[in-house]
């Protein structure tokens, strides 16, 4: 494929094929000469016009055709909007992999389940760990978010150094007891950063967001308060000081601990496997167990705090779960704040569990949960630290893009240093000078089921305007030689309207799309195509003029 991309040979290049304009799917490349640094393969969860879309995966059509010159994908830690795509990356661009442990640990689990882990090299690193290629240079540095293990990432080329943050916040007190590297921060400023592509989440929020340790006395506080019924504790499986958080007051509590939901159990395992979580083997229990322990003595650890339909605790609030039943003194802790898009969804689950007469304690007022992401003041301490000469904000939306940009500016980085762009655009940097380079497509790619690409946007409109108007079929046998209409025509409705209680409407439009029928196929040259856009048209004026809905109609002509 030819792209509309020009980088002079004495160029750095820098791109996202995802993460701008949008929270997730965060995938970035470093480019010089021949060598090219990929930076996290992440997923984005597909928004409600989306219909059927379980995840959605940056295209990766323009490292597909430079592969030779991929030389590895870095990643930065080990939330789904970071490695979530790696299985569907690795497919199209099998590179070797740098990751932390936990990271790794995750990585694993996904490539095992797309039998992909015997044909993927893979690499371990920490904080201080250097990959030495050809002309560009990798080292990674901590920072502290919500999981262990988290780094940023800088590039050094031989034009300058690019810096790629990650997820962060500046968490002096982590439970992780992995403080951010911030001499390594200052160090890489004091030696002088180019381009600095930075973390916008937060940048809305004029803050310095609270330490883990803070939600950790939180924890502590109401696992005190609750001296009667079991508590089930929801939060991100991914959320490893969270989940730690819950088992750490489980055991000094006294309380046995019964883990649900799949992703759930795999974090687990693998936080005791990497030390993050110290849980014995005696306060494990085993899910059909619970039946035997005091409702006093247990801690339920459950997915499902985005209201996820299928996880496990929206199964406990509808009564459809195998093994847990709601009780009247349960006590249900959100520790997690909804996902734009997903607070209808939690707040269903909340009434449902009221409802059933658990006492649910969730949102600020009980200091639960804290982001991972830094507000405007921890930004404006990276920018300080770093010093960047260039500054473009990455993962987030538009308008947090935007605010970042302007944050950049008061620490007197000049306007026409700061870059805000698109998935695909390419900046050049020559270590002097900074100019947009052009552009190659950045369109997403929705994974539906096992098919990978294979719904575009006719598909999503059919989607859509099925879930509005629904649809109606109309089923007919004709001799078109003879130009009889041998059977029908017939309709059917399927979530247009009640046919039983349609009766007229029904009669009403297969006598209009008999005359249609026998009006076309008294042109001599009619064809099959012509009888069936002449009855979608009629009958689709027909049922807007008598309900002011747009059914999509579906013709299924038998012809003879």
């Amino acid at each position: 494929m030819t792209y509309s991309v020009d980088i002079k040979p004495n160029e750095v290049a820098v791109y996202a094929l995802g993460g701008l304009g949008e929270i997730g799917k965060n995938t970035y490349g470093i480019e010089y000469q021949d060598e090219i640094i990929v930076i996290d393969a992440g997923i984005k969860f597909p928004e409600d016009e989306l219909l059927g879309i379980d995840y959605v995966i940056p295209d990766y059509t323009y490292l597909v055709d430079n592969i030779d010159r991929v030389k590895a994908l870095v990643i930065t830690h080990g939330h789904e909007d970071h490695i979530g795509a790696i299985a569907y990356f690795l497919q199209a661009v099998n590179v070797p992999v740098y990751a932390g442990p936990l990271a790794m640990a995750l990585i694993k689990n996904k490539l095992e389940e797309k039998q992909l882990l015997n044909r993927v090299e893979l690499h371990e690193i920490t904080d201080g760990t250097v990959l030495e290629f050809d002309k560009l240079n990798v080292e990674f540095f901590r920072t502290t978010h919500s999981i262990p293990d988290v780094f940023g990432v800088a590039v050094h080329t031989p034009v300058g150094t690019i810096v790629e943050t990650g997820d962060f916040k500046f968490d002096l007190t982590p439970t992780t007891k992995q403080p951010p590297n911030l001499w390594s921060m200052a160090r890489l400023g004091e030696q002088g950063v180019l381009l600095m592509m930075s973390d916008s989440t937060n940048a809305e929020r004029p803050e310095w967001t609270k330490s883990e340790a803070w939600v950790a006395k939180s924890v502590n506080r109401i696992f005190d308060k609750i001296t009667h019924g079991r508590i089930i504790f929801a939060t991100f499986a991914s959320n490893m000081n969270r989940v730690r958080m819950a088992t750490d007051a489980a055991i000094a509590h006294g309380r046995k601990i019964a883990v649900f939901g799949r992703s759930m159990e795999s974090a687990v395992t693998n936080g005791r496997a990497l030390g993050y979580l110290n849980i014995p083997d005696d306060m494990l229990v085993e899910q059909s167990e619970i039946k035997h322990i005091p409702d006093d003595e247990l801690l339920i650890l459950s997915t499902g705090s985005q209201g996820e339909p299928m996880a496990a605790l929206a199964r406990i609030a509808e009564g459809t779960h195998k093994q847990i039943r709601l009780k009247p003194n349960d006590n249900v802790i959100f520790s997690s704040s909804p996902i734009p898009g997903n607070t209808a969804s939690v707040n269903e689950v909340i009434n449902k569990l009221e409802e059933g007469g658990a006492n649910v304690i969730y949102g600020k007022v009980n200091n639960i949960h804290t982001s991972g992401h830094g507000g405007q003041e921890e930004e404006k301490l990276m920018l300080a630290l770093m010093k960047p000469k260039y500054f473009m904000p990455v993962h987030g939306e538009y308008r947090m893009l935007k605010v970042h940009a302007s944050l950049a500016h008061e620490l007197d980085i000049p306007e026409d240093h700061t870059f805000i762009l698109e998935n695909g655009d390419v900046l050049a940097l020559d270590g002097e000078n900074a100019r947009v380079a052009g552009h190659f497509p950045g369109d997403d790619t929705y994974i539906d089921g096992s098919g990978i690409g294979d719904i575009g946007s006719v598909v999503l409109h059919d989607r859509q305007k099925l879930s509005q108007d629904g649809l109606v079929v109309v089923t007919a046998t004709i001799d078109l030689k003879k130009k009889e209409i041998l059977s029908g025509p017939d309709i059917l409705s399927r979530g247009f309207v009640y046919m039983r209680e349609s009766g007229d409407l029904i009669n009403e439009g297969r006598r209009i799309i008999f005359g249609t029928m026998r009006r076309v196929m008294n042109n001599a040259n009619a064809s099959e195509a012509d009888i069936r856009q002449a009855v979608i048209d009629d009958l689709s004026r027909f049922l807007y003029r008598e309900t002011a809905r747009k059914p999509m109609v579906l013709p299924m002509l038998i012809m003879i």
